[in-house]
């Protein structure tokens, strides 16, 4: 980790209730009026969102900084739901937190159009349990915890159902609690906060933990997972994350520019030792091939409502 000595101008915020109060209420005064003008092709300067922020966020903005002449302010949030809304207001140039079937679930939901501008990994999504160590050994009504937000929670239901766990009772891409056929099921699920997956395996028998949570609590994937969901599969196109703008930012080279510096070897380096090395670079995939991905995972969300 750098020293102070080294460390660039980059300004790091954790939401706070007042921060929060205050990107509120940007978005009912501002609205997309403010959000919606594009970025000056001059700008140099760029506030960026992030969740849990972590030393490769700052490496890349230390990168992006003192090799490429750009000021990155990064923007922490403790919880997912607060980041897209505050890019959509104009709060934010960009983020960078998230896979591409939770912004389909977002602009679905919002009536929104953030789009996708470089993608940066796959991670697999793990379960975990302090009383099991294999997931054969569940019993009959044993509880696991979920992510209560809408992709999340669908992807942890399909690692459960690849585990055997879980069935349902009809096919679905985005599946839900109520899609769970509970009496042919072993396990019972409980939804909460992503940001409290770990904590809840304190009082459950097992925890489906996003890999970032994990990483903060020192569990490991493969030495402490009992089964996760195959990161190279392709069905796990639409888990593929990446730097996301406002529609109207979506050819800004300068933000093209900082999202490929995800793939700069110090930035990989730091990503393969915080995920044990489960993190899977994804630089093979344009930016057109993800916006056509989210395009047709917004439609198949349309097809079910």
């Amino acid at each position: 980790m750098p020293t102070q000595g080294d460390t660039p101008m980059i300004t790091r915020i954790t939401t706070s209730t007042a921060l929060i109060a205050a990107l509120a209420f940007s978005l009912t005064a501002c609205g997309q009026e403010e959000g919606g003008d594009a970025i000056p092709e001059d700008q140099t300067s760029f506030t960026i969102g992030v969740a849990n922020e972590h030393e490769a966020h700052r490496e890349l903005a230390r990168i992006a900084e003192e090799e490429y002449g750009y000021e990155i302010e990064l923007v922490n949030f403790s919880t997912y739901p607060e980041v897209n809304p505050a890019l959509a207001a104009g709060d934010l140039d960009a983020n960078w937190f998230q896979h591409i079937a939770y912004l389909a679930e977002h602009n679905t939901g919002t009536g929104d159009n953030l789009l996708p501008i470089g993608p940066t990994e796959i991670v697999p999504l793990t379960l975990y349990s302090n009383e099991y160590s294999d997931v054969s050994e569940f019993e009959q009504g044993d509880t696991i915890a979920i992510p209560n937000d809408a992709v999340n929670q669908g992807r942890a239901i399909n690692v459960l159902v690849a585990a055997d766990l879980l069935e349902l009772s009809e096919e679905t891409s985005q599946p839900e609690p109520r899609h769970i056929d509970e009496e042919a099921s072993t396990v019972e699920v409980q939804p909460v906060d992503a940001a409290q997956t770990v904590n809840a395996l304190q009082s459950v028998e097992g925890s489906v933990i996003n890999n970032n949570f994990a990483q903060d609590a020192d569990l490991d994937p493969l030495n402490d997972g009992i089964f996760s969901d195959d990161a190279s599969d392709p069905a796990a196109f639409p888990y593929i994350n990446t730097f996301a703008v406002r529609e109207a930012d979506v050819d800004n080279e300068a933000l093209q520019e900082i999202a490929s510096l995800y793939h700069d070897e110090r930035v990989l380096d730091i990503m393969d030792e915080r995920s044990n090395g489960t993190s899977v670079p994804v630089d093979d995939v344009t930016a057109e091939e993800l916006r056509e991905a989210l395009t047709d995972y917004e439609e198949a969300l349309s097809n079910e409502d």
